[in-house]
């Protein structure tokens, strides 16, 4: 379940700081994402394994047009939104 259409889709954790602060990215652009924790979602960790060539690193950030940002800085993050 990578993406559904026109949805951006955030794996990450409950204690993850980069996952806050990308939280905290979406939130001041008030971009729509769906979060998904892996640590509650089984078959999210295993995403994130395929996603990350064999890693556990979140947040793993999957976008409509099949990009993939690990753990990007606010400023990747926001490059890739165009805000």
């Amino acid at each position: 379940m990578a993406t559904s259409n026109d949805v951006i889709v955030m794996y990450g954790t409950a204690w993850c700081s980069d996952c806050t602060r990308s939280k905290r990215v979406f939130a001041i652009h008030e971009i729509e994402y769906k979060y998904i924790d892996i640590d509650v979602q089984e078959w999210a960790a295993d995403e994130v394994v395929k996603l990350n060539g064999g890693n556990k690193s979140v947040p793993t950030i999957v976008f409509p047009d099949g990009t993939v940002l690990v753990e990007p800085s606010d400023q990747d993050l926001e490059t890739k939104l165009g805000v």
